[in-house]
């Protein structure tokens, strides 16, 4: 309770003495997994995942069964997929945006549990967070667009971590909100350091990375880079830029943590994926 009061007083501490192990860039392309080739031209897998369903497909998740979840904001709709690319389930109907039970309008991110329920982050249209059951109702649902506590404008990531608080970039209110597992405001993180939160992903010793993409008004950023922070909101470590070189990025989109804690950080306008190991 002690640091969750800590995060409501201070939304972003400053970095204690002894920070995280700094990362460093893998040069070149990220090695796919054994058996999961990749096409050098079209980056798309092997085994066409998603061939002939998929129109603009934004975030992909791994849930704790294996499970892809991927998030299309071009027909409204969230999929789930075996890891070999068979369609297990679809939600919301396709190229009809809405803001019922059944309706997404552009969502951006997915965030599955280990009991099969999940929450959607419906991002670009409705400005809320969803949470549903493993059959596939909505249990329940919270924000609205704006700027106050629990409000969003953008909710473009989602991460649950271990307590079943949500973390949630509210991307165009320079901000990462925390609530506990029904949807109930405990905190936000504001920083230059976090700047404008595109991505989350969590990391071993109760940390998560937050990918700042810049503020990029015309397709130019402005910042980019990560922050690394403890889940009681303090600062550990910050690396990345604005560049071409490696280590730097150009509208860094979301990011992505294995289990070991290396990080992988897609980056639009580079058209590249980044990998990043702890030193």
């Amino acid at each position: 309770m002690r640091s969750i009061r800590l995060a409501v007083l201070a939304p972003l501490l400053p970095a204690p003495p002894a920070p995280a192990p700094p990362y460093a860039v893998v040069p070149g392309r990220p090695v796919p997994p054994p058996g999961r080739p990749f096409r050098p031209r079209s980056g798309r897998a092997g085994s066409g995942e998603g061939g002939g369903i998929l129109l603009v497909p934004h975030g992909i998740s791994i849930g704790p069964n294996g499970h892809v979840w991927i998030t299309d904001t071009g027909s409204n709709q969230v999929f789930e997929l075996t890891p070999d690319g068979t369609l297990l389930r679809t939600l919301g109907e396709r190229g009809v945006a809405g803001a019922d039970a059944t309706h997404f309008d552009r969502p951006t991110d997915v965030a599955p549990l280990a009991d099969g329920s999940f929450y959607v982050a419906d991002g670009y249209g409705n400005s809320r967070v969803m949470k549903f059951a493993a059959d596939g109702r909505l249990l329940f649902q919270w924000g609205t667009r704006g700027t106050g506590p629990g409000q969003f404008d953008i909710p473009h990531a989602l991460a649950i971590d271990a307590g079943h608080r949500v973390y949630v970039a509210d991307r165009a209110n320079d901000r990462v909100q925390l609530f506990d597992g029904k949807g109930r405001y405990l905190a936000e993180w504001k920083s230059p350091s976090i700047g404008r939160p595109f991505g989350l992903a969590l990391l071993p010793g109760r940390r998560i990375a937050i990918l700042d993409g810049g503020t990029n008004s015309g397709k130019v950023p402005d910042h980019d880079g990560v922050t690394i922070a403890g889940l009681d909101g303090r600062e550990v470590a910050h690396f990345g830029g604005i560049g071409n070189q490696d280590g730097q990025f150009r509208i860094a989109l979301d990011i992505a943590a294995d289990r070991a804690g290396n990080l992988y950080v897609v980056d639009i306008a580079g058209q590249r994926v980044q990998k990043f190991v702890r030193r």
